[in-house]
């Protein structure tokens, strides 16, 4: 049952989703209690279940299936790594701000909804404009900072909020700055990726694969990123003619309507006090729509880096996924305003539409993870980045893009990163040669060596060049106070480098990497339906989870309050539990009906009613379709369907059918 038919639009669709969500504990938003902070939330039991689920699901498909070397890397890092990784200068989003208030705006999402605003609400444009809007909404992530700020002015677009002129587009870092140790020199970031502890670690996982290239490392982490969305504002005015009668006027609704969305949005509140009308209570809602777990300042990432040969990137499992077919668009028909079109990947990869097999393969065995989630197919896309999109490190990148209610969204993106990582994090080697620093400094020796080793790599490589074409050079010594004369004997500087047959090269790197949480997200609206109730009275939330991720995989109810009944209900569980299912009991009073309804609505697949010591029946929970199995063999068929091994179509012809 598709959604759409469900409901008439999908605000309306989303935010029943989000409700389920929210009150089936799925995730809440984080310090609730302290009026919350926008950008982050709490998984609740079944959620992290789901996510559990998920994260396991990753493992199996990617690291033991394709025998990577997994590894875990602290969230701080030092700002020397993510200096070299180009993150520091690099790793930034455009912004815009209220030239009288300081408001801060993201530039690209300004001109988007103006543009999307103009094409849904101005019946009058002319048909240039309208292509003129959608070439624009084509190649947004393509323009560069002057060209967005010519668009937003050319268009006169202001602030939001107040109409202010805006300021010229400007970069602004998406890392969280922190100081490692107590003396707060040592500059740090909490990593926006878990990539650079891979990298950074390169030597040591290479040396641990016996020297062989192509290999692959896998992580599982949090990684942050200070993400900015453009705000909205609600203003609410309340009057009262006479002092305190405010609190007379306002209903209870209304009082938890304000406590509600003061407890889950960033909120500001203000009273003021006009003398010649009593009371006068003005209230500002400031609120930060960051799109539930698609726009977060702390997630969860999965990534891979699997290392090739720059001048071999064929992949030995490639034939595996070649014939697969998906939706897929490429960087031409995005600029020129066609649509995704389906291409087999093996097809792509030999017109040269993809950059090399070992970036196919990945595409393919991402495709494979998500549908076999529950991803709906039709609505999986793999769009490639446009030139002034990709990442700086990127040789080739596509983005599996997944359509909900807010759209195609990114989760997981697919990147050649060519050799820039590796070479970024090349070690410098600065050998001073003490003996002859010794004879030509003698008791300032130590203090020459600790200042050539301190040197930073521009400066030693600069070094490197001047000894090599003058056979000397000046070098400034802080702790002496002076500059001296380093001579070409005196020191060697170099960079590390790898061989393997002779061969001196840096291996390329391609790296799938998943944002789960909005994986996770759009899987629940993928999953989510809604069906009539047995007396039509009600609509039923359901999630149509898989077995694989479902949070639970079976409930186990005695159909009335008995105590004979009960004590099979918890010798089932107990099996259950023993297989490695996850299972939970109800034994409350309630009618069956809605004990089935409360698990539906948890995206249980499996339901065991308990109605005699014998026999007990199982509940399909999407087709509601019951069948009649012994008390022995209930683990074994839970444990068939939810593993996977067999489908319920398969166990629906091996035991009767029960008609409830």
């Amino acid at each position: 049952m598709e959604a759409a038919t469900e409901f008439p639009n999908k605000e309306a669709f989303r935010q029943a989703v989000v409700n389920t969500l929210e009150r089936r504990l799925f995730y809440i938003p984080s310090f609730k209690i302290y009026r919350g902070v926008a950008g982050l939330y709490d998984y609740g039991p079944p959620g992290c279940a789901v996510k559990s689920n998920v994260l396991a699901f990753w493992r199996q498909h990617f690291v033991l299936e394709e025998n990577m070397l997994e590894v875990d890397c602290p969230c701080v890092t030092p700002e020397v790594v993510l200096k070299a990784s180009g993150h520091v200068d690099k790793f930034t989003d455009l912004m815009v701000k209220d030239e009288k208030t300081g408001t801060c705006y993201r530039a690209d999402h300004l001109l988007k909804d103006f543009c999307k605003d103009k094409l849904e609400k101005d019946t009058n444009l002319a048909a240039e404009k309208i292509a003129e809007l959608k070439h624009i909404l084509a190649v947004l992530d393509d323009l560069s900072p002057e060209e967005l700020g010519a668009k937003i002015k050319e268009y006169g677009i202001t602030a939001p909020d107040t109409k202010n002129p805006l300021s010229a587009p400007y970069p602004f870092n998406l890392m969280f700055q922190t100081s490692i140790g107590p003396s707060g020199l040592s500059p740090g970031y909490m990593r926006p990726e878990t990539a650079q502890g891979i990298f950074v670690n390169f030597k040591d996982l290479y040396y641990y694969n016996g020297n062989k290239l192509p290999f692959a490392a896998a992580q599982i982490g949090q990684a942050f990123r200070n993400e900015v969305s453009n705000p909205s504002r609600i203003t609410i005015w309340l009057f009262a003619f006479q002092d305190g009668h405010v609190w007379l006027l306002m209903s209870v609704e209304v009082v938890v309507f304000l406590l509600l969305l003061i407890s889950v949005f960033e909120v500001t509140f203000t009273l003021s006090r006009k003398k010649e009308y009593g009371l006068n209570m003005k209230g500002k809602l400031q609120i930060s729509p960051r799109q539930g777990l698609l726009r977060v300042r702390e997630f969860t990432l999965a990534e891979i880096e699997h290392f090739v040969d720059p001048d071999d990137k064929s992949h030995p499992k490639f034939s595996e996924v070649a014939k697969l077919e998906f939706l897929m668009f490429p960087r031409e028909d995005q600029v020129s305003g066609k649509s995704a079109r389906r291409i087999a990947i093996g097809e792509a990869v030999s017109q040269g539409i993809v950059n090399n097999a070992t970036l196919g393969f990945f595409i393919g065995r991402v495709y494979l993870f998500l549908t076999h989630l529950g991803i709906d197919k039709e609505r999986l896309r793999f769009r490639q980045h446009l030139a002034n999109e990709m990442a700086h490190y990127a040789a080739d990148c596509w983005d599996a893009e997944i359509e909900c209610s807010y759209g195609w969204i990114e989760c997981v993106g697919i990147a050649d990163r060519s050799a820039y990582d590796l070479r970024a994090h090349t070690k410098l080697v600065i050998a001073p040669v003490k003996k002859e620093l010794g004879l030509a400094f003698k008791g300032n020796q130590k203090m020459v060596v600790e200042a050539l080793e301190a040197m930073e790599e521009k400066e030693a490589m600069e070094m490197k060049a001047t000894l090599e074409s003058k056979g000397e050079a000046e070098f400034r010594v802080c702790t002496l106070g002076k500059d001296v004369i380093i001579k070409k004997n005196m020191v060697t500087i170099s960079k590390e480098t790898k061989k393997e047959h002779q061969r001196v090269f840096t291996p390329s790197v391609i790296e799938p990497s998943f944002g789960i949480g909005r994986i996770i997200y759009c899987l629940y609206e993928h999953s989510f339906y809604t069906r009539a109730s047995k007396d039509g009275d009600e609509q039923l939330n359901v999630f149509r989870f898989p077995p694989l991720v479902a949070p639970i995989k079976c409930t186990v109810f005695p159909l009335v309050q008995n105590q004979k009944y009960e004590e099979v209900a918890k010798r089932i569980a107990k099996s259950l539990t023993a297989a490695g299912i996850s299972c939970k009991i109800d034994i409350t009073g309630t009618s069956i009906g809605k004990r089935y309804a409360r698990t539906d609505e948890l995206g249980v697949p499996l339901a065991i009613t308990v109605d005699s010591t014998s026999s007990v029946t199982i509940r399909e929970r999407d087709s509601k379709q019951q069948i009649r199995v012994s008390i022995e063999e209930v683990a074994s068929v839970v444990k068939e369907v939810t593993d996977g091994l067999s489908t319920w179509g398969d166990v629906l012809w091996k035991y009767p059918t029960h008609s409830s």
